[in-house]
């Protein structure tokens, strides 16, 4: 098995500097490992720093102490020391992140928010385009909202146009904070698949997911994050 991720010692504490500077230590010594083709669940209850972890890994969240590796060709990167500039490089051609929250630029049609990935590879706008419209067709988003920016969608609708633009890239390490959180059971069975197809590929896969059922149906193992506190 390859590795494509891998924690080691990583710690976060925050800082409250509008209450005095107060430290409030949220994780310590998290040793976690994705090998491609697999898809590991971090579990533990609301506020044990799940979503922490991944947001360091993408680099939200600066890392305080440890190494974040990925696997990046024929080179390893420490995400958690990495200059900004190498960080979006590695975003842009190595790491898709499916948050909880569609974030895109207002007025952008919703077909141009999922294709910009690609586009952002060198892909030309019309195959970029028509693979995402092969997306947003298997995730049942109706071709009349298409040219529409996702801020007017629903929950459910913007999380789809949210999971289209993290996998149009397919990129080797795939980051999923709660992607089916918002969808009713037809489109949470696409994305089941979906992910499923992305391991077949053999892409490293790592994320939150609070519905069981997508857990089971996903997942290769489980690393309980409060082992970490």
């Amino acid at each position: 098995m390859t590795m494509r991720l891998c924690l080691s010692g990583v710690g976060k504490t925050f800082t409250m500097h509008l209450q005095g500077g107060v430290a409030i230590p949220v994780l310590h010594g998290v040793e976690l490992a994705v090998a491609e083709g697999e898809c590991v669940a971090l579990t533990g209850p609301s506020g044990a720093g799940k979503s922490t972890v991944l947001r360091m890994i993408y680099g939200n969240y600066v890392t305080d102490e440890g190494q974040i590796l990925v696997v990046d060709g024929e080179r390893i990167v420490d995400m958690a020391a990495a200059a900004p500039r190498r960080v979006l490089d590695l975003r842009r051609r190595t790491i898709s992140y499916v948050s909880q929250f569609l974030r895109a630029v207002p007025r952008v049609a919703a077909i141009d928010v999922v294709s910009e990935p690609l586009r952002a590879l060198g892909t030309s706008a019309a195959d970029a385009r028509d693979r995402a419209a092969t997306l947003l067709q298997r995730l049942n988003l109706p071709e009349r909202l298409w040219t529409l920016p996702p801020a007017t969608f629903s929950g459910g609708e913007q999380q789809r146009v949210n999971i289209a633009r993290g996998l149009i890239a397919e990129h080797p390490i795939l980051i999923l904070d709660e992607p089916t959180a918002s969808l009713d059971a037809q489109n949470r069975d696409v994305v089941v698949e979906l992910i499923n197809e992305r391991k077949k590929a053999g892409v490293a896969m790592l994320g939150i997911f609070h519905d069981a059922d997508v857990r089971d149906a996903v997942c290769d193992r489980s690393v309980d994050i409060r082992a970490f506190a």
